[in-house]
């Protein structure tokens, strides 16, 4: 539980980071840190119009999706701290529900009948076929690795002792924040601020959503960003006492926000040709980290 109400606190400020440091590195004041949050409140104050030509799949889209979104942040521990759900294969859990939600906007997306919106819909679930093996080979290394199957068991046996295992660290810590950055169709996948139909992805499926559906979708964007940012943290916090890890989890926060807000100042986007051999090449760096592991382990012969 002490994780959910840490991801749900660091999302109020982590889009507002993201484009306060936009603004720094292009010479701007730029708006408040709780812009982005404002927003979405005010979006949650207006009722959603809904196209005639779209059913009850399109109402319901972003409702399924901001709740997968909930149920993946529940699985996340926090050090010492269980998620509200912990099991063995709970990673596996993660990803589908993950997943579930998905598929639900791609569908909400192909509802409204919309040639572009299922072009973005089409894009977006190419980026996260081409992600999930991924995720799967770097949890799957990690799990061979501890023994253990859940996140909570795999993050409090994760011990880094040796010079093989900080590197591994650090490329595990790169995947996940690319994988992140796929699944929220940010740069150098998707340009978010862009307005040419023909280069979108993420921002082409929601142009029919409106009012309080909108809220709930770009405010899961920001939901979604800080839990990949407690994943991460949770490579470094361990068996850390409260006074330690609290500080450091919000520390690992606003430094992947600044992170992200660095690459979308300084990186073009990809074209659109590109943009798969960019997802795959995180399962490659993934791989290397499986071979590092049965290094460590001895199991090369």
């Amino acid at each position: 539980m002490l994780s959910l109400l840490l991801i749900l606190l660091t999302s109020l400020f982590f889009m507002g980071i993201v484009v306060r440091t936009k603004s720094i590195t292009s010479g701007r004041k730029g708006p408040g840190l709780l812009q982005p949050m404002k927003d979405v409140i005010r979006l949650w104050k207006k009722g959603a119009v809904y196209s005639r030509t779209t059913s009850f799949i399109f109402q319901l889209a972003p409702t399924v999706y901001f709740a997968s979104i909930i149920m993946a942040i529940l699985v996340v521990p926090f050090g010492q701290n269980k998620g509200f759900i912990s099991f063995d294969g709970d990673f596996i859990f993660f990803a589908y529900v993950l997943a579930l939600g998905k598929f639900f906007s791609i569908i909400g997306a192909l509802d409204t009948g919309s040639s572009f919106e299922g072009m973005g819909a089409s894009r977006e679930a190419l980026y996260s076929l081409l992600a999930e093996p991924a995720f799967f080979i770097l949890m799957g290394s990690f799990a061979l690795y501890t023994g253990h199957t859940s996140f909570y068991d795999i993050f409090t046996s994760l011990h880094f002792g040796s010079y093989i295992s900080y590197a591994l660290g650090v490329l595990a810590t790169f995947v996940l924040i690319m994988i992140a950055m796929v699944e929220n169709s940010r740069m150098p996948i998707d340009d978010p601020k862009t307005h040419l139909e023909l280069t979108m992805v993420h921002e082409v499926m929601i142009l029919d959503n409106s009012g309080f559906d909108l809220g709930l979708i770009l405010y899961g964007t920001q939901l979604k960003f800080a839990m990949y940012g407690a994943l991460i943290a949770n490579f470094f916090i361990g068996s850390s006492l409260y006074y330690f890890s609290i500080p450091l989890f919000l520390f690992v926060q606003l430094a992947f926000a600044v992170l992200v807000g660095i690459l979308e100042s300084f990186s073009a986007r990809f074209r659109m040709g590109n943009n798969p051999q960019f997802i795959f090449t995180l399962t490659s760096i993934s791989i290397l980290i499986f071979f590092g592991v049965l290094l460590i382990m001895g199991k090369f012969i």
